[in-house]
């Protein structure tokens, strides 16, 4: 036998809810609160997500920099070589090294949603496997990348 409230019982009517489980919408009506972010467990999907996020803002501020440099190579020479002096220094470089982090993890995030997209992975163990993935082939292929133009003499500290 239950023992919830009846339907109709005071004490079930959300409007008297002293828990702060429920709020007042302004067109009056009571919903319930969702849950915040120190309710749910973190697991690696929502990093994977929140993840993907950033380094799509972080990508954003990229752009900005390659219109700079864009606009420093349509200054002449004296502004180019201004631009590669401070993006050719070791903090430049570390900037470079984040955007293109930034770019494979954005990446691997829309190929994980474009694999979710087709309806496959969806079960929890492989969502998480599927977003461990796409964090862990960012990582190494941003790092592969960097050792490469280090290795070929591209670029040097």
């Amino acid at each position: 036998m239950s023992t919830s409230p009846l339907p109709g019982d005071a004490s079930n009517d959300p409007t008297d809810d002293q828990t702060g489980r429920f709020v007042v919408q302004p067109n009056g009506r009571v919903r319930p609160l969702s849950p915040h972010l120190q309710i749910w467990r973190w697991h690696v999907t929502m990093f994977a997500s929140i993840l993907n996020r950033m380094t799509g803002g972080a990508l954003s501020v990229g752009s900005v920099l390659i219109a700079l440099w864009l606009m420093a190579l349509a200054f002449g020479p004296d502004a180019y070589a201004t631009f590669t002096g401070w993006m050719g220094s070791p903090l430049g470089l570390l900037v470079w090294f984040g955007l293109t982090l930034a770019l494979f993890l954005h990446l691997t995030g829309g190929v994980r949603h474009l694999i979710w997209d087709a309806v496959i992975g969806l079960s929890p163990k492989s969502a998480d496997a599927l977003s461990w993935a796409s964090i862990i082939v960012g990582v190494v292929g941003a790092v592969a990348f960097w050792v490469f133009l280090f290795a070929s003499g591209r670029v040097s500290l």
